[in-house]
């Protein structure tokens, strides 16, 4: 799937399905949005999202499940290349920075962070 311009509602609403679990109702989206519209309100952005390509639809009992498009990997580069785009200007540097420097973490994951470090650099000597 190619880039598809959306809302910030709309691409409110991708993020809550992606948290669901990858499905959800109108209404399991519309109790989880911020300052929730109407539920007819939230049927016609999921049929413009349908219509623009993000999501699409199953039938399941005797409603609608609403399903994104692009696939959770996929989804995850595009947020974060937004999110490091957006806050940090582009520098992927002050956004772990950022991280490292706000959140605490414990011995154990700054390991596995560092071991992954090593393995990208590996892969990268090896290229």
């Amino acid at each position: 799937m190619t880039s598809i311009a959306l809302s910030r509602r709309e691409r409110e609403i991708l993020d809550v399905i992606f948290a669901i679990g990858e499905e959800a109702s109108a209404e399991e989206i519309r109790e989880r949005l911020s300052d929730p519209p109407t539920y007819s309100a939230v049927r016609a952005m999921l049929a413009k999202l349908e219509a623009k390509g993000a999501v699409k639809h199953k039938e399941k009992g005797l409603r609608y499940v609403y399903l994104p498009t692009m696939p959770r990997a996929k989804a995850r580069r595009s947020a974060l290349r937004r999110l490091v785009d957006v806050f940090f200007g582009g520098s992927k540097e002050q956004a772990v920075t950022a991280l490292l420097n706000d959140e605490k973490w414990s011995d154990d994951e700054l390991e596995e962070l560092q071991k992954q470090i090593e393995r990208v650099r590996q892969e990268r000597r090896q290229s």
